[in-house]
C-alpha cells in the first residue's frame, strides 16, 4: 500500500486505496480513462510539491506522473528554441538544461522543486519571472471529452498562481508543455529587486544565464526553498500562502509600510511574508511542535519530522486568522488540499 507521505515534500499524508505509476504518456491516459470509466476517484501527483494530503489518504487511484523526456523541436535564430517537455520531467533538470545551452526565459525558476506537467498548472512562477511568459502551448488529455487536446498560451487563461487547468483541475491532464526560449548568454531582464540586488546589478538589466541560476538557488537555499533531506526547513510545499491580490481601496486599508506592487486590471498584490511578519509570527513560529513556520521565510510551513497533515492545518489557521484579525486580508492557501480544508 502507498502512503502519499512517500510522494509528497511536506511527507505527511495517508494511504492511498490502489496506485500506478504511469511512465509512458499512453500509460497515463490508460490509467486516467479508464478509473473515469469505473468512477474511480483519481490523485495524479508529479513531484509532491504542491500537496498537501489528509492523514486519512486517498480513497482512490495514485497516479503517479513519471513520463520523461525533452526534445528540441526548433532552434533557429529568429524563432528561438522549441522545447517540448513531458510532464513527468523534474522541473529543475529543465532549467538547468536550457541555462546550460544558452537558452534565455527560466533561468530564474531554478530550483522549484516537482514536474514540468505542474508548472502551467500553478502558472509557477519566482524572481520575477512565470512559466506563462515563455509557454507556446499545452498539450493535454481532457477527460471530460475523452480526447487530446492542445492549448495554445493565450487560451490557458494564465494569470498570478492561475490557468484553465486550476480553475478546472479534475478536467484537463497535462501530458506535456511547449516552451518557447532564446537563445542568448544573458538572461532575460530581472525584474525582481532582490535578485538584481545579489547579482549586482539594476533592475531590469539582464546578466549571465548561469550567474543568474546560481544567484536564485542561492537565495532559495537561503530560504530553505530547496530540497534536503537533512534540512526540515525544506519539508515544506514552498510558499504557502499566496500573496493577496486586492482591491484599491482594500490596499489603502492596509499598513501604510505594506509593501504594494501593481497587478492586473487595476488591483494591487502585497506580500504574504510581510503581512505574516507583521501579524506577529516569526521565523520559527511554533517551534518545537511537530509543525512550524521555517525557520528562515516566515512563508512556509514545515515538517519538523513528525507531523501530521493535521497539525500542518492546525499551523495554517492559526497563521491565516492572525493576519485576518490584524490586517484584515485573508490569505489563500497555495497547494492543493487533498480529503482536507482550511
Amino acid at each position: 500500500m502507498t502512503r502519499l507521505a512517500e510522494c509528497t515534500t511536506f511527507r505527511v499524508g495517508g494511504p492511498a486505496r490502489r496506485a500506478v505509476v504511469a511512465d509512458t504518456e499512453q500509460g497515463l491516459i490508460d490509467a486516467v480513462a479508464s478509473c473515469d470509466e469505473a468512477g474511480e476517484p483519481v490523485l495524479l501527483v508529479g513531484g509532491g510539491s504542491n500537496l498537501l494530503v489528509a492523514d486519512g489518504g486517498f480513497d482512490g487511484m495514485l497516479v503517479r506522473i513519471a513520463a520523461r523526456g525533452i526534445a528540441v523541436e526548433d532552434a533557429s535564430a529568429c524563432a528561438g528554441v522549441s522545447l517540448r517537455v513531458a510532464a513527468g520531467e523534474p522541473w529543475d533538470g529543465v532549467v538547468e538544461q536550457a541555462v546550460a545551452a544558452g537558452w534565455s526565459g527560466i533561468e530564474a525558476l531554478s530550483g522549484i522543486p516537482g514536474a514540468t506537467g505542474a508548472t502551467p498548472v500553478q502558472n509557477v512562477g519566482a524572481y520575477g519571472q512565470e512559466v506563462a511568459d515563455t509557454i507556446a502551448c499545452v498539450r493535454t488529455w481532457d477527460r471530460a471529452e475523452q480526447r487530446l487536446r492542445t492549448f495554445a498560451a493565450a487560451d490557458c487563461a494564465f494569470a498570478y498562481r492561475h490557468s484553465r487547468f486550476k480553475a478546472e483541475r479534475d478536467r484537463y491532464v497535462v501530458l506535456d508543455v511547449t516552451f518557447q526560449l532564446r537563445p542568448a548568454d544573458h538572461s532575460a531582464p530581472v525584474r525582481y529587486a532582490e535578485l538584481a540586488r545579489t547579482l549586482g546589478i539594476e533592475l531590469g538589466l539582464r546578466a549571465p544565464l548561469r550567474d543568474v541560476r546560481a544567484a536564485v538557488l542561492a537565495l532559495r537555499t537561503g530560504k530553505g526553498m530547496v530540497l534536503d533531506d537533512a534540512d526540515h526547513d525544506t519539508w515544506s510545499a514552498g510558499s504557502f500562502f499566496t500573496n493577496p491580490v486586492l482591491t484599491a481601496d482594500e490596499a489603502a486599508a492596509l499598513p501604510e509600510q505594506a509593501p504594494r506592487w501593481p497587478a492586473e486590471h487595476g488591483l494591487v498584490k502585497t506580500s504574504a511574508a510581510w503581512l505574516i511578519e507583521y501579524a506577529g509570527f516569526a521565523k520559527g513560529f511554533g517551534l518545537p511542535g511537530p509543525a512550524s513556520l521555517s525557520t528562515k521565510h516566515t512563508l512556509a510551513l514545515t515538517n519538523r519530522g513528525h507531523a501530521t497533515a493535521d497539525d500542518l492545518l492546525a499551523l495554517a489557521r492559526v497563521v491565516r486568522d492572525g493576519v485576518r484579525a490584524r490586517v484584515g486580508v485573508e490569505l489563500a492557501a497555495e497547494p492543493v488540499l487533498v480529503g482536507c480544508s482550511l
